[in-house]
């Protein structure tokens, strides 16, 4: 009967301490940003273009990184900046009532995180869905915003484009946003396009789509994608010079050029070798 008792008693204690123990783990959840990139290494990434960055990343083993769903509003739109992010979520009755309303909205708290060097990251629920408009997007002109980056469409183009701060969306669109979703959360991990972005990562935006950067190597994607520019700038100034096929030097891999192709031998007539450059076979840093 003892032993009976000691048993209940045994089996009682196991339980109500697993208990907090499958809570901790059902509310587990990492850091939402993955690091912190200075205003002279996001200057620098973003006097790169967002091809060399893309390649960059991909020799490192990297998953994709282009937002493809993104494209710029004008002609003219190039950012560069950290990650502000914003999630929207579709809407239900419920979620309207529990989000914070007026000026405690998310979205608003976002606005609020941007200026010059931030870039603000929208993650819609679909394609053809409004992120927002004029009246709303003229706080970002006021904060002057480095940037809006949205897997979403954008209302009012005409006046967004006169605003003047670089605008990167799917499309335009004339449909109300808060019919189908509402914003939900700022700054959290989102997927934009099934690309993953952490607030702080570097957004690069130009004529070719936008391109994540994560924070915690954008120090080795750029020194990567430095030395491929500076690379391919030689082959173009060497095939202006001696017109021919490309094929003779390009493409190349970095960190798979070996030293004696013609590449090689190009490079190193520039002063180029494996003892400056990391885009040599056997010099490879990451």
């Amino acid at each position: 009967m003892i032993s009976s008792a000691l048993r209940k008693v045994a089996t009682t204690a196991s339980r109500s301490s697993a208990v907090p123990s499958v809570a901790r783990r059902t509310m587990a959840m990492g850091p939402a940003s993955g690091g912190e990139i200075s205003d002279e290494l996001l200057a620098k990434l973003g006097s790169l273009s967002t091809q060399a960055l893309v390649d960059g990343l991909w020799v490192m083993g990297w998953p994709s990184a282009q937002i493809d769903g993104a494209r710029p509003l004008h002609s003219s739109h190039k950012c560069v900046g950290r990650a502000v992010t914003l999630n929207f979520v579709p809407a239900r009755p419920d979620i309207a009532q529990d989000k914070p309303a007026g000026g405690e909205s998310p979205e608003y708290e976002a606005f609020e995180k941007c200026g010059p060097n931030e870039v603000l990251v929208m993650s819609s629920v679909g394609p053809w869905e409004s992120v927002g408009g004029d009246i709303k997007f003229l706080r970002l002109k006021q904060r002057e915003i480095g940037g809006l980056v949205t897997d979403g469409s954008v209302r009012d183009t005409d006046e967004i484009i006169n605003y003047g701060f670089p605008c990167f969306s799917y499309s335009t669109t004339a449909r109300q946003g808060p019919a189908a979703m509402q914003p939900w959360e700022c700054n959290g991990v989102v997927s934009v396009s099934g690309v993953t972005v952490r607030p702080g990562d570097a957004i690069v935006g130009d004529q070719d789509g936008v391109v994540v950067v994560p924070a915690k190597v954008a120090e080795t994607v750029y020194s990567i994608a430095h030395g491929r520019e500076v690379i391919e700038d030689l082959v173009k100034e060497e095939l202006v010079k001696n017109p021919g096929p490309p094929g003779k030097f390009y493409p190349f891999m970095s960190g798979k050029i070996k030293v004696d192709s013609p590449l090689g031998q190009l490079l190193a007539s520039k002063g180029i070798t494996p003892e400056n450059s990391n885009q040599f076979e056997g010099s490879a840093d990451w």
